[in-house]
């Protein structure tokens, strides 16, 4: 399991997990470049309402395109900490990004294989909580597929699909319904 750079400090805090593609931004394929990332609308402000509450804020993505050949881990390292400095604009941030290289069966090299950090299986969300020590039971996971919702149930926390509503309004419905 490869993840990125760490922003901020372990503490017993909710978290809340983003699947990126189709979450965070319009999934239109492999999406590894700056400028083929397109945000969804309420995303920056879903983060930044997260960050303001006192949640941790991960990114648990597949990137089977490593696997595949398409673009390196590099790449995928350099959107990432893209991301974030766009955030930095507007006062918020992502905690860690998490993500999978692997697939099990495309490509042909090194990353071609089973792993437990590929969703649905729960691993990248599994570092997340020996990492940080999250407030497990505060925690919830916002996804696009059944494979998102499949890894949060073996995480041990719920997950919600994003459907058509924009990412702010659905995260703070859900942050208030638990209060």
């Amino acid at each position: 399991m490869i993840h990125g750079n760490s922003i901020g400090h372990k503490s017993g805090r909710p978290a809340v997990f983003f699947d990126r593609d189709g979450v965070l931004n319009r999934d239109t394929g492999y999406v590894h470049r700056i400028q083929d990332f397109d945000w969804k609308p309420g995303s920056k402000k879903a983060i930044q309402y997260l960050n303001q509450l006192g949640f941790l804020v991960f990114v648990v993505t597949n990137q089977a395109g490593v696997a595949r050949g398409y673009y390196e881990i590099d790449d995928v390292i350099s959107l990432h900490n893209w991301i974030n400095l766009q955030l930095k604009k507007i006062g918020a941030h992502i905690d860690n990004f998490y993500f999978c290289p692997h697939h099990p069966t495309a490509g042909s090299g090194k990353f071609t294989r089973h792993c437990s950090c590929r969703k649905p299986e729960p691993g990248m969300i599994l570092s997340a909580f020996a990492e940080w020590h999250i407030d497990k039971k505060a925690s919830f996971l916002v996804g696009d597929r059944q494979t998102d919702l499949e890894a949060a149930d073996r995480a041990g926390i719920t997950g919600h699909l994003v459907g058509e509503q924009d990412l702010y309004s659905l995260v703070r419905d859900i942050v208030e319904s638990s209060n």
